[in-house]
């Protein structure tokens, strides 16, 4: 495993992450503490230190079962969860960002991880104006003096959201999360610059583009009703899958599996600083990180 600085945070965290949406249920599956459990122990066998969450995957769900895997090896962990989003039901969500709901979906989350701080606490995928809402910002740094929470990001949406990029040193932001893939290319042209000059670390997710790039599936696949993939994600599916026959055919060195290829691809861009693939097996995570030896250690 390699690891690299996210930023002006100081904090060494490994170039493959873990990903967790998938633990709140919204990928076809369910899984159990002991699973849980396995996958990230795996994680940790493999050189892995980092894990990105949300309040909003299942109702604090994701953060329940990871709080318990985690119980007895906090320290081993870089913990990021986000704020913004209350979870209804099943793909269905509220916005909150209102200071003292956000002070609450943060203390909620500590519960839930079974900690007293988190690493990094990310603002998740807020309209501008919400990014704008009055003392949203000054209530995180006192969350953040108060020693609740080591270090702020933003996870922006769309993946082009320069307005809150370019504003994130600010308003005390030191990283960026960002869909990047080989299918999703737009940060390149002008949120990763942005990054760049802020010194602000940048965290891929969804850097199999949903899984379409483990080359798994073909043109026409279909998915479980509820399986994100299949709630929110039909529109292109077809067009994203033949594009990735595309690149299996011309871009993927023989030998090499298309999930590490994609990931290391990711990697390979200097503004990024670590990918969080998501993975449902002891298996998975373990291939994911074997993408770090397609990649040069940081110098």
């Amino acid at each position: 495993m390699h690891y690299r600085t996210l930023g002006r945070t100081g904090l060494k965290i490994s170039v493959i992450g873990v990903g967790t949406w998938q633990f709140g249920g919204e990928w076809g599956k369910e899984f159990t503490p002991a699973e849980v459990d396995a996958i990230l122990g795996a994680a940790g066998d493999a050189g892995i230190n980092f894990l990105d969450t949300a309040e909003c995957y299942g109702d604090h769900l994701s953060e329940r079962l990871i709080g318990a895997a985690l119980a007895g090896r906090r320290d081993r962990w870089i913990v990021a969860t986000k704020f913004g989003h209350h979870f209804h039901e099943p793909f269905q969500r509220a916005d909150l960002f209102e200071p003292e709901a956000v002070v609450k979906q943060l203390d909620d989350s500590l519960r839930a991880l079974r900690t007293d701080y988190v690493d990094l606490l990310q603002c998740h995928s807020a309209k501008d104006e919400q990014f704008r809402t009055a003392g949203l910002w000054e209530t995180l740094l006192t969350q953040k003096a108060r020693g609740k929470v080591r270090h702020l990001g933003i996870s922006i949406s769309p993946n082009t959201n320069l307005y809150q990029t370019d504003r994130a040193a600010l308003v005390g932001a030191e990283s960026i999360q960002v869909v990047y893939n080989r299918l999703q290319r737009e940060p390149e042209e002008t949120v990763f610059p942005s990054c760049r000059r802020q010194n602000l670390g940048v965290l891929a997710r969804v850097p199999l583009a949903s899984g379409f790039l483990s080359g798994k599936y073909k043109p026409g696949a279909t998915f479980a009703a509820t399986d994100v993939r299949e709630a929110w994600m039909k529109k292109d599916r077809d067009l994203k899958l033949a594009e990735v026959e595309r690149l299996a055919a011309t871009e993927v060195p023989a030998g090499v599996p298309m999930a590490r290829w994609a990931l290391a691809w990711c990697l390979r861009h200097p503004a990024v600083t670590a990918v969080i693939p998501g993975c449902k097996s002891p298996d998975q995570v373990r291939d994911n990180a074997a993408a770090a030896d397609l990649v040069a250690p940081a110098s």
